[in-house]
């Protein structure tokens, strides 16, 4: 089926005025205000993309656009800057010997959403990867929105504060129907620099660097140390462009 839609942008809030889709094949043409998706070339991330060991999504979802249908049905949109890979093979994970109701989306099929509270009031936003029965996922830990904040998703409290996602998206298989996905990064990005060193908030493996950020970014959480936060006008700074 070959469709063509056109949706506004609101330029001051960034946000896509959306209509339901229902290709996976998608790329972007912007002419003056409005944001037409034209369905004929791969832009989506297929399932295939998530079905390996989340430390190798993990690098690879750094400079990837994720978008989330809001509420009002505008689509709000960011890059992604910085991830985490876990794994049940070691003890920083969830699903490291243990499986309960908390976690059991965890285990299930590669693609869909993890989301869980911690210190019972932030929510935190996993894609699950690997495969299914094994405890695999990628923890988005940062996003950079154009026009708004530098620091207002830095962090995945506040990623998934500012995305609206809690854990009623907890199993939530990322679509366009389901009103979240995920597409390729840009070319500008497909060769940018990342960080890789250890993650953040856990006390066990706290050793494996499976933690990525963009270099150039300023929205991540964490830099590691001696890794200076780059300039405002060295920075990578998103924009529209990164739709193309």
């Amino acid at each position: 089926m070959t469709k063509r839609f056109s949706h506004h942008i609101d330029k001051k809030n960034n946000q896509i005025q959306a209509s339901p889709i229902t290709t996976y094949k998608l790329i972007f043409k912007i002419t003056n205000s409005n944001i037409v998706f034209l369905p004929t070339t791969p832009k989506i991330l297929a399932k295939s993309f998530f079905c390996r060991p989340a430390e190798v999504v993990a690098p690879e979802l750094v400079g990837c656009l994720i978008f989330k249908r809001q509420q009002d049905d505008k689509v709000l949109w960011g890059v992604i800057v910085e991830t985490e890979a876990y794994s049940q093979i070691e003890e920083g994970c969830h699903g490291y010997k243990r499986r309960s109701k908390s976690n059991e989306s965890l285990f299930g099929e590669p693609g869909i959403l993890y989301t869980y509270l911690t210190y019972g009031i932030h929510h935190c936003v996993n894609v699950v990867t690997g495969q299914k029965e094994l405890a695999n996922g990628v923890l988005l830990r940062s996003l950079a929105i154009p026009n708004e904040d530098e620091r207002i998703a830095s962090g995945p409290g506040l990623l998934a504060k500012r995305l609206s996602l809690n854990l009623s998206h907890d199993s939530l298989p990322l679509s366009i129907e389901n009103g979240i996905w995920i597409t390729c990064k840009p070319s500008n990005l497909l060769k940018a620099h990342l960080v890789s060193t250890t993650r953040i908030g856990i006390s066990k493996a706290k050793d494996l660097k499976w933690r990525w950020y963009l270099h150039s970014s300023r929205s991540v959480s964490k830099r590691s140390q001696g890794d200076r936060q780059p300039s405002i006008s060295q920075a990578w700074i998103p924009s529209t462009s990164d739709l193309l």
